[in-house]
């Protein structure tokens, strides 16, 4: 059985945010916790939240133990860009596109064997 959670409209670069989701990718949860903990990125705080989301409703809606799930999976899309208006000399403006992501996590109950 597996549970999952989605953060939708992150205002951050997939490209940047899959070198931290990579880190996490098979590891125990709490340990995944502590390895967000300390990392320094804008994606870890926001994998962190979505993993966080993951697990309870692994426990909520599955009767799923805490302390046997996994990262099965951890996928960052990269979503449309957020376009914003850029204003420049002689009454002109460009656009100016600004990255936006969605990630999606998976946690799975460990089988003992």
């Amino acid at each position: 059985m597996e549970a999952y959670a989605k953060s939708k409209h992150l205002r951050l670069s997939a490209t940047k945010a899959r070198l931290v989701a990579e880190l996490i990718k098979g590891k125990q949860v709490d340990e995944a916790f502590a390895i967000l903990k300390v990392m320094p990125q804008k994606a870890a705080r926001f994998l962190e939240k979505t993993l966080k989301s993951a697990v309870a409703n692994a426990e909520n809606n599955f009767e799923m133990d805490k302390d046997s799930l996994y990262v099965h999976r951890v996928s960052i899309d990269a979503e449309g860009p957020l376009k914003r208006l850029y204003i420049r000399g002689m009454g002109r403006a460009d656009i100016q596109r600004k990255p936006v992501s969605q990630i999606t996590i998976v946690v799975k109950e460990k089988e003992e064997v």
